[in-house]
């Protein structure tokens, strides 16, 4: 399979976009139920991808040997729900590596410590109930559904404390200047409104 990879300048200009900017333009794409575990997050980075059959999460260990530095890991699992993939271990593994944070269709565990350690992490939940490494099913860079979203390796990923929206690099290029003209009609009738509340205050 040949990865399309979104390239790097595109991935600098989605810095300052935010996820609800592309969802005033945009329907496709969004991954709902899957909030930040911690808030007052925004992230932006190329999609790396995890297909696992929970409760066999052996595969996370080649996915996060393949993901490269600044990449979002995306974790599908098609095996039971309430089973969580994604724990402390892994976190410190994350972050050693570089990646810029975890979308997983599913719940975590060690939340205490996920939030001390402050990787952007998206999930479905939390649960005690934890995968083992059992060498079955699994696969790593390949295209899988989230929430009914198809997620692709190379893809462009937005998320922040109002959702996740994933971009083919060829759709997040087509929408880029008409994004940057929205964040900044915004950021003016912002700045004008602000005044006028202030100004209502005084």
């Amino acid at each position: 399979m040949t990865i399309e990879l979104v390239p790097a300048a595109l991935i600098d200009a989605y810095r300052g976009i935010a996820a609800s900017t592309i969802g005033h333009v945009l329907q496709e794409g969004h991954i709902h139920g899957l909030p930040p575990l911690v808030a007052d997050v925004h992230i932006v980075g190329r999609v790396s991808t995890a297909q696992i059959h929970a409760p066999d999460g052996s595969v996370l260990r080649d996915a996060l040997i393949a993901s490269q530095p600044g990449d979002v890991l995306v974790i599908a699992n098609s095996g039971e729900a309430n089973c969580a993939c994604w724990g402390e271990l892994r976190t410190i593994a994350a972050r050693i590596k570089g990646l810029a944070g975890v979308v997983i269709d599913g719940p975590v565990t060690d939340v205490r410590a996920l939030r001390t350690l402050g990787l952007p992490i998206f999930c479905g939940g939390v649960s005690a109930y934890t995968t083992r490494s059992l060498g079955g099913e699994g696969a790593v860079n390949v295209p899988v559904t989230v929430r009914g979203v198809w997620v692709q390796p190379g893809d462009l990923l937005v998320a922040d404390d109002d959702g996740i929206y994933v971009l083919p690099s060829e759709q997040a290029g087509e929408l880029l200047e008409r994004l940057q003209s929205k964040e900044a009609a915004d950021t003016a009738r912002r700045a004008e409104l602000q005044a006028r509340l202030e100004q209502s205050e005084g």
